[in-house]
């Protein structure tokens, strides 16, 4: 299979190497790909993972969980401010 990035797609890439999200592309492509896997309807667990006392770890899926809440606040963490400078 041949895949195609747009740029900015292969931008995102470099980043999330670079700041050690991922340590190659594959491992980047292998997070990204479990992220949408979890997400189908057929993967979802039926029941939340405080209802199972797991814990944050408990299974593969927690894990990709908290891998898209730590993009998500990175991505926030980077994106240019509109308020002024602070004292």
């Amino acid at each position: 299979m041949t895949i195609v990035l747009k740029p900015e797609q292969e931008q995102l890439l470099r980043e999330a190497i670079n700041s050690g999200l991922a340590h190659t592309t594959d491992e980047a492509l292998d997070k990204a790909l479990e992220l949408l896997r979890v997400r189908l309807p057929e993967h979802r667990p039926l029941t939340t993972v405080f209802e199972q006392g797991l814990g944050l770890f408990g299974s593969p899926e927690d894990s990709a969980l908290l891998d898209e809440i730590v993009a998500i606040a990175y991505e926030e963490r980077h994106r240019p401010s509109d308020a002024g400078p602070t004292l």
